[in-house]
């Protein structure tokens, strides 16, 4: 199908304004929108590479994807400070963006979540309603293939400061992600209140299951000639699942909006 630029700006607009998402929960299951990823991509090549300075800031970037502008009857709280978002990304009414952010193309931020200073929202992630991504954390973007799924953070989760959530990585509904704890597509995630490490999903990605507290762990090596050294590996780990106790801790966030 060739994609035009006429296409391509309709597009932009719709996810602009949350009538189009790259990805969408469909009776309970994440499903990509393919086609959309695919009209992004197809922006890379529209648009020339072109002057986008800005007073005594230098900026070149293909012409198709310019900062985002907004309005006061989007809603959007954009603290001022440096933050930076682009084209065809979607902030619902009460989303809080403090300074320096950046959030890419296709991201999607729900209702009353906040952004804090030096975070990183990749292409294509979907973050949903009412969450904290604290300080200096990384959601990585997924853009290629068109078909892979984003990394997504559903609604009612806390991200810590210094996290790194990668690779198409699905955190669900009220989970606790702690400060400094990094998940990617290779990471082995345990569950200490089971005793065992936690599969993945039928698409081989890492999901965080709704409402667990996870920090920074490790694990044994116990195969090969490391065996017995006593040196261990990183392992993100559930310490437990979340209760009325964690919510009230969560909770103090609000005092921010």
């Amino acid at each position: 199908m060739e994609i035009t630029i006429d296409k391509f700006n309709e597009v932009m607009a719709d996810l602009e304004a949350g009538r189009l998402r790259v990805a969408e929960k469909v009776d309970g299951v994440w499903k990509v929108n393919k086609q959309v990823k695919e009209v992004i991509l197809a922006g890379f090549k529209l648009g020339a590479v072109t002057d986008m300075s800005q007073g005594q800031f230098s900026y070149f970037d293909k012409a198709t994807f310019p900062v985002r502008k907004f309005r006061q009857e989007d809603g959007v709280r954009i603290v001022p400070g440096g933050s930076s978002i682009r084209r065809g990304a979607y902030l619902a009414p009460g989303a809080i963006v403090m300074p320096p952010a950046y959030i890419n193309v296709g991201a999607y931020v729900g209702e009353g979540t906040m952004v804090d200073s030096h975070v990183t929202i990749g292409s294509c992630a979907q973050v949903g309603r009412h969450i904290h991504i604290s300080a200096s954390t990384q959601i990585g973007g997924v853009l290629e293939p068109a078909g892979a799924m984003p990394t997504i953070i559903e609604d009612g989760a806390f991200v810590g400061g210094n996290c790194g959530i990668y690779e198409g990585t699905i955190v669900q509904e009220g989970a606790v992600i702690a400060s400094g704890v990094i998940i990617t597509a290779s990471t082995a995630l345990f569950d200490a209140t089971k005793g065992e490490f936690l599969p993945r999903n039928a698409d081989g990605r890492v999901v965080v299951p709704r409402g667990a507290v996870v920090v920074s762990g490790s694990k044994p090596i116990r195969k090969g000639a490391a065996a017995g050294s006593g040196v261990a590996l990183y392992c993100p780990v559930i310490v437990k699942y979340r209760d009325e106790k964690t919510a009230g801790s969560v909770a103090l966030e609000e005092l921010l909006r």
